[in-house]
């Protein structure tokens, strides 16, 4: 019965999804207030239809309903509660239908949260947003059903995949699509605009506290993301380019660039062309990532199934959402013209530099991890992926550029800034950070410490500065300042941490029987101990690991292998030891007749990386509680 409800709100969601789209548009052209107030509840009656679908789905895993063929395939009866509720979205099927669950209910937050927009323009919104769900609905219901039945029932799940039976898949996903579907909204507002052909100061407001939630959800999935892949996945790195690392850091960049331009429009009047385009590639290198996660394109960890049908399915979707999108850009773009021009040395003239970077870095990360396609498709010659040599000869100069950009942009006003008074603030910018430059220079004794250390110190002096230049008026200071002081200062800590870990940090692997050291650096790592047990789900061997660090003992790992027999898998769990200023990390890997293979790590300030990361996705959250953002009045738009 599970099944066939779930298919029928599928289908209705469908239904409702092409009225939403219909109607709203038509109502809008024909200025029909009925039409166009049709559309919120349909909005809001699709996304209540797939909350349904999706707890039918989750309540299939819960109670191990092995006649749904998803559930049978991705759980089983002894696991844990987390791991079948997480199981419903670790697979293709179910994580495109979170994927279209998120969609409506950004779609269905607009009719809610946006009472005060236009309602032509909302209904041209909520219609547009209509159109993505019914693309991707079909897409599920054509392709993904998550509800397919098996006959005959099998008494017992194959299980989730082993490497994502994590409590941090339970966050990861969510967030992630929470960001990825959020800039939906977007490029959505982004077409209705042009449809309009206005795009000003006030539709800067409407729009901003989206992309600001999208790009802050989006924030916490990939910092989460490379947590997980830290400590789960085993080789002892936080990033390590991978293709869907990639197109999941892209829209990021992407999204960053559209929040900044969002400032200028909304503060000078300007860049509106140019916003409008960044809210369509934001959201278009979203469809791009959809579409290799599903398809197959790109080998990658993260890569859920190579589909011909599927992955061409959703190129056609690609293709005619961002296609219509540009088309409509082309016909419409010209009439949206700057109110004023920006002066090049300003804080305008510095955002507008920062986006040029931030575009620049993207379509970096693009070629590095599409041109192995390329290459592939056109000289059938398969290159593999481009490695870490690429990105960091690549994309660490454009972010070395953008930082120092950073750095001195919010020191200077809106209007042009005069020398005198430029004269004044490079003083107290540039030398105490040439004194960190100078000082990593000598103790870490590399160019990289060096450039690192400097940044990431150049950054935060330029945060305090500015503080201290609104320091008479704190107090009064708004939710969008505080944002940018949380943002920035979480991107030198991130910096710095990169700096240091890189610099200082070391890895080791051996081969050690029982009884047997590693040492690296003041640390030594001793396998002291190797037990066989079970548990509900697996059987594991466990190994204790002794540290000391300079003579003195520290608390020991515990590695473990484990072995799923549901899925016949093995899988490594890493023993690791966080701290605020070292991380110490070790896992076992298989028995060799020379005894067992072990890498072991120290990674100093690495844990840095990830607060830093929730510090620059805190300061979104913080931004949206900036109240003009909530005023109708079009003199307080105002986005500093």
């Amino acid at each position: 019965m599970i099944a066939e409800l779930g298919h029928i709100l599928l289908i209705s969601a469908l239904i409702i999804a092409v009225f939403q789209t219909v109607l709203p548009l038509w109502g809008a052209h024909q200025k029909d207030k009925a039409l166009m107030a049709f559309g919120s509840r349909a909005a809001i009656l699709q996304a209540l239809a797939l909350i349904g679908a999706f707890a039918l789905l989750t309540t299939a895993f819960v109670t191990s309903d092995f006649s749904v063929l998803l559930a049978a395939d991705h759980s089983h009866t002894a696991k844990p509660l987390l791991y079948k509720i997480t199981g419903v979205w670790a697979n293709h099927e179910g994580s495109i239908l979170l994927w279209v669950l998120i969609l409506a209910i950004y779609g269905a937050m607009v009719p809610i949260f946006g009472k005060a927009l236009p309602d032509s323009l909302k209904a041209r919104a909520i219609g547009i947003q209509g159109l993505l769900c019914a693309g991707f609905l079909g897409f599920v219901l054509f392709t993904s059903n998550p509800f397919e039945r098996i006959s005959p029932m099998p008494q017992e799940g194959l299980g989730l995949n082993p490497l994502l039976q994590d409590p941090g898949l339970a966050f990861h996903p969510p967030f992630l699509y929470l960001g990825y579907v959020g800039f939906s909204l977007s490029f959505s507002f982004a077409c209705a605009a042009l449809i309009e052909g206005k795009v000003d100061a006030i539709w800067a407001r409407w729009l901003r506290p989206w992309v600001l939630l999208a790009w802050s959800f989006m924030t916490i999935g990939i910092t989460l993301g490379s947590l997980w892949a830290y400590y789960e996945l085993g080789w002892g790195g936080w990033w390590m380019w991978d293709p869907v690392e990639n197109v999941s850091f892209m829209p990021w960049l992407a999204g960053t660039a559209l929040l900044h331009s969002i400032s200028v429009l909304g503060t000078r009047h300007t860049l509106p062309s140019w916003t409008v385009l960044l809210a369509i590639t934001t959201f278009s290198l979203s469809l791009i990532g959809t579409f290799v996660v599903r398809s197959g394109l790109l080998m990658s960890v993260h890569t859920f199934a190579e589909d011909p049908k599927r992955g061409l399915y959703l190129l056609v979707l690609l293709a005619i959402y961002t296609g219509a999108a540009l088309w409509l850009y082309g016909l419409r773009a010209k009439e949206l013209r700057s109110q004023n021009q920006f002066e090049p040395v300003s804080r305008s003239g510095a955002l507008v530099i920062n986006n040029l970077l931030l575009v620049v870095a993207t379509a970096t990360v693009f070629l590095g991890t599409f041109y192995p396609v390329f290459v592939e498709a056109v000289f059938n010659y398969r290159m593999g992926s481009n490695g870490e040599g690429y990105f960091n000869m690549t994309f660490i100069p454009i972010m070395s550029l953008l930082i120092l950009v950073m750095g001195f942009g919010p020191l200077l006003k809106w209007e042009r800034d005069k020398w005198p008074r430029l004269k004044t603030i490079l003083p107290r910018l540039l030398l105490p950070a040439m004194a960190i430059v100078l000082l990593a220079a000598i103790f870490g004794k590399s160019f990289f410490a060096a450039l690192g250390l400097g940044l990431a110190g150049y950054l935060a002096i330029g945060v305090l500065l500015a503080i201290r230049n609104r320091r008479q008026q704190i107090k009064q200071q708004t939710a969008a300042f505080w944002g940018f002081v949380f943002g920035h200062l979480g991107l030198a800590v991130v910096t710095m941490a990169i700096t240091v870990m890189v610099v200082w940090g070391a890895d080791k692997a051996d081969r050690v029987q029982i009884g047997e050291t590693i040492e690296l650096g003041a640390y030594e790592f001793t396998l002291t101990d190797v037990t066989e047990s079970q548990r509900d789900n697996y059987a594991f061997i466990r190994a204790r690991i002794d540290v000391s660090k300079n003579g003195h003992a520290l608390d020991p790992l515990f590695s473990e292998r484990r072995y799923y027999p549901a899925r016949q898998m093995w899988t490594s769990e890493a023993g690791l030891d966080f701290k605020i200023k070292d991380t110490i990390f070790a896992a076992i890997n298989d028995k060799t007749e020379n005894g067992w293979v072990m890498r072991v790590y120290h990674h100093p300030m690495i844990v840095w990386i990830w607060i830093g990361g929730l510090m620059i996705a805190l300061a979104g959250f913080i931004s949206l509680a900036d109240r003009r953002l909530r005023l109708r009045d079009e003199t307080e738009a105002v986005m500093s």
